[in-house]
């Protein structure tokens, strides 16, 4: 991993599209199937939307049926950072990029892939 990235949100804002900010700074959440990257099969690298850190490659995405691209793990421990998320009512582990910290989602003990995570 290069340095990390520290923005004000202010800036992160100037940046990145809206909806992309939401996702990516904000923790939100795109509809299910709408995605550009549910289900793209090219192969390649998978990259953070906000700072281009490699995050997953594409040998580890699956089709999980969820509408969201899922991966069963990433290029490296050192490209994501995990934290406790207890919004909503439960508790998950929230996925970030370890270079910007941005939103990637969650990760879940649900899958048949090799690791058993879907990401």
């Amino acid at each position: 991993m290069t340095e990390r990235i520290n923005k004000s949100e202010e800036e992160w804002r100037a940046l990145l599209p809206a909806e992309r900010f939401h996702i990516l700074r904000e923790a939100g959440t795109e509809p299910a199937f709408t995605g550009i990257y549910w289900d793209k099969d090219d192969e390649g690298l998978y990259r953070c939307g906000a700072c281009g850190n490699p995050l997953f490659r594409s040998d580890a995405k699956f089709e999980s049926g969820t509408g969201w691209p899922s991966f069963f793990e990433p290029v490296g421990d050192e490209a994501i950072e995990t934290r406790t998320d207890a919004s909503g009512g439960r508790i998950r582990t929230e996925v970030r990029c370890a270079r910007c910290g941005s939103h990637l989602g969650h990760v879940f003990a649900d899958a048949s892939q090799p690791t058993g995570l879907r990401y």
